[in-house]
C-alpha cells in the first residue's frame, strides 16, 4: 500500500539523494515509481493526499508535522495544515459495548439517554451525545477499538523512515527526525488515555474557575475511564464561523484580544497551556456578546514550561520589543538554546539582519508567530538544538494568532502582549514574587542544609589528601586551604543569616503556624546550637 502511494504521488521527490551512496542513487533511479507520471499537483498537495490515503494515524502525524516549519518548506507546511480528520465513524453498537464494559453496567442504567449515532468522529475517538440520570446533558467520548495496534504498526514504520533520514539527510542529526517521531508517539499514546485528558481539563477548569475569559466544561469522573470520557455538553458558536459571530453581535475585537490574553495567562501565570487550540476545538458563548467568553474542548495535548524557560522566553520577547538584539543573543546562549561557544557578535548580527526588515513594517502587519519562526530558523544556523517545549508553544501561538487575525484583522498582537509580559516580569521581581519563591523553596533549603557541613568537610578532606600526595605543591595547597577556610567562615555566616532570614519570612506566614507549634524546645536548641557551631568553628 505504502509503495503504491509513493509511486502514485511520486513522493520520491522528497528523498534527499545527494547524501546517498552511489549504489543507492542508482537503485532509486531505476525504481518502479519512475514508471508513473508525476501528477499535475504541487508537492505539498501530493504529500497531503498521500497521508489522507494512508489513514488516520498518518493524517494526524501530518497535522503535527505541519507545525514544524523549522523542518519543512513553507509551501509544504501550508498544505499540511489543510489536513482534516474526516474519519468514518465506527459502529455505534460497538461504542456502546465499550462504554458498558468500562462502566460494568448497561447504558440504560448509566444514562437516561444515549444516542447510538455519533455526534462527531476523529482519528482517535468519536463522540456520542447523552443525558445523565440527573438530567444533565453530556457528551461521551469513546476510543476507537483496535487503535493501539494500528498506531503501533504505523509508529514502527515512521521510526524506520526517520532513522533513514537521520542517517542520510545532511540536516538529520541536527533536527532529530527520530526524536520527532518519539515525541509524536508519546503525544498520541497520551491521547489514548482519556483519564489523562480529563485530568488536563480539570486542571484548566480550576485555573480559570473565576475567569470571564474562558469556560472549561465539567468532567464527570464517576463515568470517566481510560477508554471513555464523559463531559458536560457545551453550546456555543464555532469560533471559525465569523458570519455567525457577527450575526450574534459578538465584540470581535475584544474576543481576539482575549484570545491573546488567555494564551499568555496559561503560559506565564499557570505554566500549563492548552496546546491544541485549533478552531475545531474552540467555541464562543452566546450569553454576553459584548463581554465574550471562549469555550474550549479536547484537552488531549497540553504544554508546560519550566520557570527557567518562562523567564528566558519573557526576557527574549521584551528584548525584541526594545530591539535589543545583543541581549537576545546573550539570552539564547545563557539558556543553552545555542552552544556556549557561539560568538555573541555574530549571532547578534544574524538576528538583527532578520528582525530589522520586519520592524520597519507597522506592528499590526507583523505576524508574531512567523517572527518567532524566523528567529528559530536563524538560531538553527548556529546549531540550535530542537527545543520540544518551544515547538509546542510556537504551534499554539501560531494557532492563536491565526485565530485572532481571522476574528479581527487589525489585531496588534505585539501591543497586546507587551504590557502583559512587562507586568509579569515586574510581579516576578517585586517583593511579593520573591517572597512567594522563598516560601516555595524554603522547605527544600532547610531539608538540604544539614548536608552543607558534611560537603564542606569532604572538600577539606580531599584537599588534605592531595597535600599528602604532592609535597612539591604543598605550599600551593596550603594557600588554597587557607583561602577556602576564610571563605568557608564567611559562607557559614552568610548561610546562617540567610537561613534565619528565610526562616523568619516563612514563620511569619499563616501556613507555617502549625509547623512551628510542632517543634519541641529540644529541637530548637539543637538548631540554634548547630548554627552557632557552624559559625564559630
Amino acid at each position: 500500500m505504502i509503495l503504491w502511494v509513493i509511486s502514485r504521488y511520486r513522493l520520491d521527490e522528497f528523498i534527499p539523494l545527494a547524501p546517498l551512496p552511489l549504489s543507492a542513487r542508482i537503485l532509486f533511479f531505476f525504481a518502479p515509481w519512475r514508471l508513473f507520471p508525476k501528477p499535475k499537483l504541487s508537492r505539498g498537495e501530493r504529500l497531503r493526499l498521500s497521508l489522507e490515503i494512508l489513514g488516520p494515524i498518518f493524517v494526524k502525524f501530518g497535522q503535527i508535522l505541519s507545525t514544524r516549519r523549522d523542518l519543512l518548506p513553507d509551501d509544504v507546511a501550508d498544505e499540511l495544515r489543510n489536513l482534516q480528520d474526516n474519519v468514518p465513524p465506527f459502529s455505534g453498537n460497538e461504542a456502546i459495548q465499550i462504554i458498558e464494559k468500562s462502566l460494568n453496567q448497561s447504558v440504560a442504567v448509566s444514562f437516561a439517554k444515549l444516542e447510538v449515532k455519533p455526534l462527531a468522529s476523529a482519528s482517535i475517538a468519536q463522540v456520542h451525545s447523552a443525558t445523565l440520570n440527573s438530567g444533565k446533558d453530556v457528551i461521551v467520548k469513546v476510543i476507537r477499538p483496535g487503535i493501539e495496534k494500528t498506531i503501533s504498526q504505523d509508529i514502527a514504520l515512521l521510526s524506520i523512515i526517520a532513522s533513514l533520514l537521520e542517517r542520510y539527510w545532511e540536516d538529520g542529526k541536527r533536527l532529530h527526525p527520530l526524536q520527532i517521531v518519539k515525541d509524536y508517539e508519546r503525544t498520541i499514546y497520551d491521547e489514548l488515555d482519556l483519564q489523562r485528558e480529563a485530568a488536563n481539563a480539570s486542571q484548566l477548569r480550576r485555573n480559570f474557575s473565576t475567569s470571564e475569559l474562558i469556560y472549561i466544561p465539567e468532567i464527570h469522573w464517576d463515568y470517566t475511564h481510560k477508554n471513555i470520557l464523559v463531559m458536560e455538553r457545551i453550546s456555543g458558536i464555532p469560533v471559525a464561523d465569523i458570519e455567525a459571530l457577527k450575526a450574534a453581535n459578538i465584540n470581535l475585537k475584544l474576543l481576539a484580544e482575549r484570545g491573546v490574553e488567555i494564551f499568555f495567562t496559561q503560559v506565564f501565570r499557570d505554566s500549563f497551556f492548552h496546546a491544541d487550540m485549533h478552531p475545531g476545538n474552540i467555541f464562543v458563548s452566546r450569553s454576553n456578546p459584548q463581554n465574550p467568553q471562549y469555550i474550549a474542548i479536547d484537552f488531549g495535548i497540553v504544554g508546560t514550561l519550566t520557570p527557567e524557560d518562562q523567564n528566558y522566553l519573557a526576557r527574549n520577547l521584551l528584548a525584541f520589543f526594545k530591539r535589543d538584539y545583543r541581549q537576545v543573543a546573550e539570552l539564547h546562549i545563557s539558556s543553552g538554546w545555542v552552544p556556549e561557544d557561539t560568538r555573541v557578535d555574530e549571532f547578534e548580527s544574524a538576528i538583527r539582519t532578520v528582525c530589522e526588515p520586519i520592524f520597519e513594517r507597522p506592528l499590526k502587519d507583523i505576524s508574531f508567530g512567523q517572527f518567532l519562526l524566523r528567529l528559530f530558523q536563524t538560531a538553527q544556523r548556529f546549531n540550535m538544538e530542537v527545543q520540544p517545549q518551544l515547538v509546542l508553544l510556537q504551534k499554539t501561538l501560531l494557532n492563536i494568532e491565526g485565530l485572532g487575525r481571522q476574528l479581527y484583522p487589525d489585531l496588534d498582537l505585539w501591543s497586546t502582549a507587551q504590557p502583559y509580559l512587562e507586568n509579569w516580569m515586574k510581579k516576578r521581581m517585586a517583593p511579593p514574587g520573591i517572597l512567594k519563591n522563598v516560601k516555595q523553596h524554603l522547605p527544600e533549603w532547610l531539608e538540604q542544609s544539614p548536608e552543607v557541613p558534611k560537603l564542606i568537610f569532604d572538600a577539606m578532606t580531599q584537599i588534605k589528601h592531595l597535600e599528602s600526595r604532592s609535597g612539591e605543591r604543598k605550599n600551593e595547597y596550603r594557600l588554597l586551604r587557607e583561602q577556602l577556610t576564610q571563605q568557608n567562615k564567611g559562607n557559614k555566616a552568610q548561610l546562617l543569616g540567610l537561613a534565619l532570614l528565610a526562616s523568619g519570612i516563612y514563620l511569619s506566614l499563616p501556613e507555617a503556624s502549625e509547623w512551628a507549634q510542632n517543634i519541641s524546645w529540644q529541637s530548637m536548641l539543637v538548631l540554634v546550637g548547630g548554627a552557632y557551631f557552624l559559625v564559630k568553628k
